[in-house]
């Protein structure tokens, strides 16, 4: 079979397209790689720079999460408290003013629509502040996903932490939602992107940890 000139450069350009294409994978899958191996570096240097945490994160869901921060923050008065989509304003700022915590110590964000933006939305902050390490709360089945989402979103911008459990009988999450929210968060490295409508319950801030 002949091929006429203008056929031979088509195929010419298709072997190319689907070469530039292979090397734009391996390049993603490189880049992916090195950021990977940049987190543990950061998070030990972040461990160095403030070996004890500089605030409280507490991931909304469940108002036992306040509860639980606003008993331990009274020991400690020279950390702020951020909740992350947590219970209503009037309700939340009740449960720290119980445990005698000042307003002005508590700040109160909405942003997040899951697990995964519970950290995107603040971690500018918690730079802009220069906190290098955080007390994260949250319960207890929740831990694993958080830790892995706080692994890379946070460890990827030099900010370490460390877990502060409430206690829970459910049992804990599957493997796929951590896997997912893993995934989520590397492309949120990689592109700035948080992928929140791959997760079906976003839509609904109130489940947003749960």
């Amino acid at each position: 079979m002949k091929y006429t000139t203008s056929s031979k450069s088509i195929l010419l350009m298709k072997r190319l397209h689907n070469q530039f294409k292979k090397y734009r994978l391996f390049a993603l899958v490189g880049l992916i790689l090195v950021l990977l191996s940049a987190i543990p570096v950061r998070l030990a240097i972040a461990s160095h720079q403030a070996p004890r945490p500089q605030a409280f994160l507490v991931l909304g869901g469940d108002p036992k999460r306040e509860e639980f921060t606003a008993e331990i923050a009274k020991y400690y008065p020279s950390l702020d408290i951020w909740v992350s989509t947590g219970s209503p304003p009037d309700r939340a700022r009740a449960i720290f003013q119980a445990a005698d915590i000042p307003d002005s110590r508590v700040h109160l964000d909405y942003r997040a629509a899951d697990t995964v933006t519970n950290f995107t939305t603040l971690v500018a902050d918690f730079q802009k502040r220069q906190i290098k390490h955080v007390y994260l709360v949250t319960s207890e089945f929740h831990m694993p996903r958080s830790k892995t989402i706080a692994t890379l979103v946070l460890g990827s911008q030099g900010i370490t932490f460390t877990p502060l459990s409430v206690p829970s009988s459910r049992p804990r999450e599957s493997k796929v939602r951590i896997l997912r929210d893993g995934g989520r968060a590397l492309l949120w490295i990689v592109t700035g992107r948080t992928g929140v409508s791959l997760n079906p319950r976003a839509h609904n801030p109130l489940y947003a940890s749960r």
